[in-house]
């Protein structure tokens, strides 16, 4: 028996899916999430409890479009799990199977959900469930290999971004959004823990959502009191707590 997680930010598919899995006797359990950051706290409580505890999760059918963290960017945080559910997109949009299967999705099932394909869903990733319990090879986590580096995931691949090519940093819950001129990477880490990691490196807190390096601002702008700095082609705000800090650190290193 299959224990499931729906998640869909449109509450009325999220019933809908809820109401077809647990019409499906392989399911014995289906539970909803209406957005990927609560699918995160269930999953991570799902792996805490272990494959064969109460709160275990074998297989999650994740839609795509959300607000926030979308479909694609939960399946990328999941591959860094040692033993992450399976995935089923469940979307109205053909577009994103490529990318989808790359991030090693059991199915792409597409809306309106029709009962006989979303059982199809249920059979592979029952399937799937089975195979991997028979095997038992257990994923290596990966680590970072020095502290100039951080470790992130990508389709599936593991690559090693340079502190030094970090630009800023954004807080989304207890994931961290890492920004370089050649785009941006998720990671699992907490905003706070990179402030304390990476003070030494020249990473200061503009904002209770951003984390900014030093070396990377262009410009600190003031206008009509409020307070933003310039990285590359993005202004940041710069909150009132952090304004006095930012400026004092600003001018010991152009004076230092």
């Amino acid at each position: 028996m299959l224990r499931a997680l729906a998640v869909d930010d449109e509450r009325p598919s999220l019933e809908e899916l809820l109401y077809l899995l647990n019409a499906d006797p392989r399911i014995g359990s289906a539970e909803g999430a209406g957005d990927a950051t609560e699918a995160l706290r269930r999953i991570n409580r799902a792996l805490e409890s272990g494959p064969d505890g109460p709160d275990a999760i074998d297989v999650v059918f994740l839609d795509i479009q959300m607000p926030g963290l979308d479909g694609l960017d939960l399946a990328r945080l999941l591959t860094g799990f040692a033993r992450p559910p399976l995935v089923v997109f469940v979307t109205a949009h053909e577009d994103f199977a490529v990318q989808a299967f790359d991030l090693k999705a059991v199915d792409y099932v597409l809306k309106p959900v029709r009962k006989e394909r979303l059982a199809e869903a249920v059979r592979r990733a029952a399937a799937q469930r089975d195979a991997a319990r028979h095997e038992a090879a257990p994923r290596i986590p990966v680590h970072e290999p020095d502290p100039d580096h951080v470790a992130v995931e990508l389709g599936g691949v593991t690559r090693f971004v340079a502190v030094d090519d970090i630009t800023h940093v954004e807080a989304q819950g207890d994931y961290a959004r890492l920004h370089t001129d050649r785009g941006s990477h998720l990671v699992r880490i907490p905003l706070s823990t990179l402030e304390e990691r990476w003070r030494s490196r020249g990473f200061v807190r503009i904002h209770r959502r951003h984390l900014v390096a030093l070396r990377h601002i262009g410009e600190l702008r003031l206008d009509a009191g409020t307070v933003s700095v310039l990285i590359g082609s993005e202004e940041l705000q710069v909150s009132r707590r952090h304004a006095r800090e930012l400026r004092d650190l600003l001018m010991r290193r152009t004076t230092g």
